[in-house]
């Protein structure tokens, strides 16, 4: 079991280097959402995207709204200034976006709220193939944003979804990109009370002859309980981290081949949140937990965190690595330099790890605390070309561990 220790009492025993463990690198990207903190957030644009980019993501995801974008349907008065601005600094960091198409206009859906599906799948096209043309050199695109919940979309069918969004934006950017990737399904993981369970919705979407490169999904825990790697609700029809392989098996049924994008995932934290909330340590530990789950496991591309910044009321999100005002948590420690613990047998314990930002193999070494110290753990190495490493150490449980390099440290994990 991965678990963080509940104090620092009782750190003992030294660390004796072994063999480390050799493992190619995954493809895997990691990265954040926040559009309103990059869009709005305090400080200049370029401020807040270097903030970004000296985490070291390869990917940020960022909405298009189309409703916002859209004021009529003439394409002549549509004004792309905003999400301009942030891609073009975006692609000047070489930070590569995943556009989500989303929001409805009025004009296109009878006058109705944005969350409601356009009358007809023509004028969503329209709008998907201007982005594709517009922002040419963009790559990754989702439609929609968790189409399984009627807060996202109406009529909440995923047949509606298919039909007048997925399908006609899937056709329309491939036609301008024939080397486009577009996700499909990029849903909520429950159903809530008058929803659609992902797997409900992934049998739905194949009904519907729904087509797509990879499948995008939001594999929010249950309970601050749930650890990316158990707890899980294994009888329900809610798809978490904990129980995700449920999803990719149907996955493959649905659509074999089709690889995962996981475009939101996150923990709120008590402060502020004394409900959903997790401590702020076990925060920084299960970020780095999940992004190993997220390596581990097989077709899985992608893991977005979801927020950079904590909303400023209590009712929002809180999963941000900065609170509200703007502090650090550990967090943002933990996910420039995640570190899990892979597996233990006896004293011998695996821990798994990747230094960001930087490019190629890049130094490293691993830290104990002692006394109040941190110290090394034998010599400094060096990680695979995309920044990971393994390494097989003996330990005592309960000893703190974390990983140093020329960026910084990283927050500290408890071995169990």
């Amino acid at each position: 079991m991965r678990r963080l220790a509940p104090a620092l009492a009782g750190v003992a025993a030294a660390l004796l280097l072994l063999a480390p463990t050799a493992r190619a690198s995954s493809a895997i990207r990691y990265g954040i959402q926040d559009d309103g903190w990059i869009a709005n957030g305090p400080g200049t644009l370029a401020e807040r995207l270097d903030r970004i980019a000296a985490l070291g993501v390869d990917v940020v995801r960022f909405d298009l709204r189309w409703n916002e974008i859209a004021v009529s349907p003439d394409p002549a008065t549509w004004n792309w200034d905003a999400p301009d601005a942030v891609l073009a600094g975006l692609r000047a960091r070489r930070i590569a976006p995943v556009l989500t198409l989303v929001g409805t206009p009025s004009w296109a859906n009878g006058g109705r709220a944005s969350n409601w599906a356009p009358a007809s799948g023509t004028s969503f096209a329209a709008f998907a193939r201007a982005a594709a043309q517009r922002y040419s050199w963009v790559r990754d695109w989702t439609v929609w944003n968790e189409p399984n919940t009627p807060i996202e979309l109406r009529p909440t069918t995923a047949s509606t979804y298919v039909r007048l969004l997925l399908n006609p934006a899937y056709a329309a950017i491939h036609s301008v990109d024939r080397g486009a990737i577009v996700a499909g399904g990029v849903t909520a993981p429950r159903a809530n009370r008058t929803g659609v369970g992902p797997i409900a919705w992934l049998r739905g979407m194949r009904a519907a002859h729904a087509r797509f490169d990879v499948y995008a999904h939001h594999p929010y825990p249950g309970s601050p309980h749930e650890t990316p790697f158990a707890g899980g609700c294994h009888s329900c029809t809610s798809i978490t981290m904990a129980n995700l392989p449920a999803l990719l098996r149907e996955l493959q049924r649905d659509f074999p081949g089709k690889h995962v994008w996981l475009t939101e995932y996150g923990y709120q934290t008590n402060p502020p949140d004394p409900f959903f909330g997790v401590s702020l340590a076990r925060q920084a530990a299960f970020i780095g937990m999940a992004a190993l789950r997220a390596y581990e496991l097989p077709r899985v591309d992608m893991l977005i965190h979801y927020i950079f910044q904590d909303d400023s009321q209590l009712g929002g999100w809180q999963s941000g690595l900065v609170t509200a005002g703007g502090e650090a948590k550990p967090a943002l420690e933990a996910f420039a330099q995640p570190l899990a613990e892979v597996r233990r047998h006896g004293r011998s314990v695996v821990v798994w790890g990747q230094v960001r930002p930087g490019t190629g193999p890049q130094p490293y070494r691993l830290e104990r605390l002692v006394g109040g110290s941190w110290r090394s753990v034998g010599a400094t190495r060096r990680t695979s070309s995309r920044g990971y490493f393994t390494r097989t150490l003996v330990a005592a449980r309960g000893t703190y561990l974390r990983v140093a390099s020329p960026y910084g440290a990283g927050a500290a994990i408890s071995l169990s």
